[in-house]
Order: C-alpha cells, then structure tokens, then sequence
C-alpha cells in the first residue's frame, strides 16, 4: 500500500516540476512565431480581399465560406499570440454574428445579413488593429515581419472602412452615388474598391459619396491613409536608431 502512495506521489511530482518546462517551452515557441505570422495574416488578409471577393462578384466562387474561415484563422493567431483577452473575446463575438448572418443567408438574402456582417467586421477590425498596432509599433528590432505586420494593420483599416461605409449605405440608401447597397455578389467587391481607392487616395472613378455622413467617413479615411505611412516611417526610424545604439 506504502509503495503505490509513494509512486503516485512520485508521479505527481513529476508531473508539478514539467509544468514550468512545457509553459516555457510554449511561450518560446509563441515568441518564435510572433513575427512570422504576421506574414501568414497579411497575405490571408489580402488573399481574401484582392483575390476571392473578385472572384466571387464574378460568380466564380462563393466567399462567405472563405470569410468565415478567414476570420477564424484570425482569431485563433490572435488567441495563440496573446492568451484568452478581452481583444479575443470581442473577435468571438464577431465570429458569432457572422455565422448567424451565414444561416440567415441561406433562407434568402436581406439588409440584416449585411447589419451583422458589418458589424462583426468593425468588432473584428477594431481589437485586431489594436492587437497589431501594439506588435508594429512597439519595442523591437525593424524586420520584414514587423514591415508584413505594417501592411496587415493598413489592409485591416481599409476593411474596417468597408464595414462603416455598409452601415451608412443601410442607413440611407442613397448615400453613395454608382452603387447600391444590397447582399448582392458584386457589393463586397464594390466596397473594397471604393474604401482602397479612398484610403490610397487613387480615388474610385465611377463611386462617390453623397450623403454627408459617408462624405465624413471618406475623408477621415482618406486622412488616414496620408498620415498612416508617415507614422510608421517615422516609428521605424526610431525603432532602427534604438536597435544602433543598443
């Protein structure tokens, strides 16, 4: 009896002392992927945006499917990276929304379907941009990777912008002038290309705001893009000059 009381506590203890070994071996690990996946996110990001919504206002595919995915990807890096945090469970309630949207849309398409996508975009754009921000801008050493995280915070602000620019379009449905504002499969890839052209400041030719509101929208967009590159010029300069002297 002595004997097995004194395995099982043998047992135990091993398994108290490996406890700190496998946490720091999974915050290694994190530290060691922190960087890299930031590249992985920027390419899904601009997969999703420049590659499957063309795609799927020309028929070809369906991308709410792709979306959904998309955004569960997200959420896992962001929770792998940071822990269960409060940035996470906001993306959770996003993924909820979405996916309600994605049943409703099967018995037919209607203007709630986009209230909730939208919705879950902005959740999903606002705790991700500050999750990214804080790993762009923060202390470190300027690699490719945090360059990568720089282009995936620009593209999160110009779909961010997409879902804003939806909730105005429902509110008034003549609030932009070459475009109306339904789940139809060329209105995502009409949005994308309106807010990249407003946040670039290329401009979007054939689409224009009217509504005051969406006039608002597009101009602080349009700052935001003059200033964005600026800033982080200037941050990774700092960043650079830290890194000589250290």
């Amino acid at each position: 009896m002595s004997t097995r009381i004194s395995q099982s506590t043998r047992r135990e203890r091993k398994a108290v002392a490996a406890r700190p070994a496998r946490k720091e071996g999974y915050a290694e690990l994190r530290e060691r992927l922190r960087d890299p996946l930031l590249t992985v996110l920027t390419l899904l990001l601009g997969f999703l945006l420049f590659v499957v919504a063309p795609m799927h206002a020309a028929g070809i595919i369906r991308s709410e499917d792709v979306g959904l995915g998309v955004g569960l990807v997200v959420i896992g890096t962001v929770w792998f990276q940071n822990g269960m945090s409060f940035a996470v469970g906001v993306m959770f309630v996003a993924l909820g929304l979405a996916m309600i949207a994605a049943v409703l849309r099967l018995n037919g398409h209607s203007a709630l379907d986009l209230y909730l996508d939208a919705t879950a975009w902005i959740l999903i754009g606002l705790s991700f941009s500050w999750v990214v921000a804080k790993t762009v801008f923060g202390p470190g050493d300027v690699s490719y990777h945090r360059i990568m995280g720089a282009i995936l915070l620009y593209l999160t602000i110009g779909l961010t912008f997409v879902a804003l620019y939806t909730f105005v379009g429902l509110a008034v449905p003549q609030a932009f002038s070459g475009m109306t504002i339904a789940d139809t499969p060329t209105f995502a890839d009409s949005m994308v290309y309106f807010s990249f052209g407003t946040l670039t400041t290329a401009g979007a030719g054939d689409l224009a705001p009217v509504h005051p509101i969406a006039r608002s929208l597009t101009n602080i967009e349009a700052m935001i893009g003059q200033l964005y590159p600026a800033t982080l010029l200037a941050r990774l300069v700092t960043l650079e000059i830290e890194g000589e002297k250290r």
